[in-house]
């Protein structure tokens, strides 16, 4: 029989487990079976780069932390050794780092998760780890802004050399 002490401290594991899910924008579930401790250091550091979280904990608890948040979805992926990686910021971010780490390291399995409060499933969760980062489409929506000035400017130009060519206009003093 467990003593009151143990089960005390389950509980309060449990409740803090819960508040952190709670408050979370991702939760996603891993299977770590395999990883070396020095594969395991480098995903934690890249993690916490994309600041992000990464504990092991048994999957009871697991499970009692979901029920107590109401969410009962992710009960059949908590079999076999479970990490919870967990982000209160950027859901993106950590995802990618998670899904490339995955590739890299075929014993690490992305089992599922919850983004922004929405159980998803492996399949949903890697089309959006292959999405480009916000920093990627923006600079992709510079670069095409920054080609249709270009374009712009050269037509101006173009329009310019013409008028100077057939003695229309005049050229300007400062040019």
């Amino acid at each position: 029989m467990a003593n009151k002490e143990n089960i005390a401290k389950k509980e309060a594991e449990v409740k803090e487990l819960a508040e952190h899910l709670k408050s979370a924008n991702l939760v996603l579930l891993v299977d770590y079976r395999g990883t070396t401790v020095d594969q395991d250091t480098a995903v934690r550091k890249s993690l916490r780069e994309s600041k992000a979280n990464c504990k092991i904990t048994k999957n009871n608890i697991i499970k009692r932390a979901l029920e107590l948040n109401g969410e009962a979805g992710l009960d059949n992926l908590l079999e076999g050794p479970t990490a919870v990686i967990s982000s209160t910021e950027d859901y993106l971010a950590p995802l990618k780092v998670a899904y490339k780490f995955s590739k890299e390291h075929e014993n690490y399995k992305i089992k599922g998760g919850m983004i922004e409060g929405k159980v998803m499933s492996v399949e949903e969760i890697i089309t959006l780890a292959k999405l480009p980062s916000r920093e990627e489409l923006l600079s992709k929506l510079a670069g095409s802004l920054l080609q249709t000035i270009s374009k712009v400017a050269v037509a101006i130009d173009q329009v310019r050399i013409k008028k100077e060519a057939e003695g229309g206009a005049e050229a300007p003093a400062n040019a």
